[in-house]
């Protein structure tokens, strides 16, 4: 929890205190909660795990599927309207800010037969997605990879890109050079 609670603290600038993140901050919530909700799911308790699901968005406005797979460190920033779907896989120290979706593209359409299919993505290590950003689709996020705010993707994204726009395209032209500075929203402010 000590270094969950200083991953934070590194990421956000507003952040005080240990004490001020883990009373104040939905998205610590939402992640507690949804340890509780995953670990109901895989003992096939899903009416139990959906319960927990649903109280914490009630309380938190961030709605994660009890079956989603999360890393260590998932920072979610102010959080209100986060949705993270069933087959969603989330690497080690992502960041999420508010409003991003992480779903399918066609869950109403032949809903019987996607049951058991991968339908939203993946996220690997230290991806940062900004406000508004929808990532749609069984598609993986590289590592390192920026998506800036309300950017829509839906093709896999090479490590190290900076996705934005509607589509989404990769605006880093080199992609061999790392970006190791935190981009909150993707873009350089130089």
């Amino acid at each position: 929890m000590d270094n969950f609670l200083e991953s934070i603290i590194s990421r956000d600038p507003a952040a005080k205190s240990k004490i001020s993140v883990l009373l104040t901050y939905p998205g610590v919530k939402a992640v507690f909660l949804h340890n509780i909700a995953n670990k109901l799911w895989k003992m096939n308790l899903n009416l139990l795990a959906r319960i927990v699901s649903q109280t914490s968005r009630f309380f938190t406005g961030i709605e994660i599927h009890p079956a989603a797979k999360i890393g260590r460190n998932l920072f979610i920033d102010h959080g209100m309207g986060v949705v993270i779907g069933e087959t969603s896989e989330i690497g080690d120290n992502v960041t999420l800010y508010h409003a991003v979706t992480l779903g399918g593209v066609s869950p109403s359409i032949d809903s019987a037969n996607q049951r058991s299919l991968k339908r939203h993505p993946t996220l690997k290590n230290d991806v940062v997605v900004g406000s508004g950003a929808q990532i749609l689709g069984p598609i993986s996020v590289g590592e390192n990879a920026k998506v800036g705010a309300n950017a829509v993707v839906t093709k896999d994204v090479p490590k190290d890109a900076v996705m934005v726009g509607i589509p989404a395209k990769n605006i880093n032209k080199d992609e061999s050079i790392k970006d190791e500075k935190f981009r909150p929203y993707g873009v350089k402010v130089d």
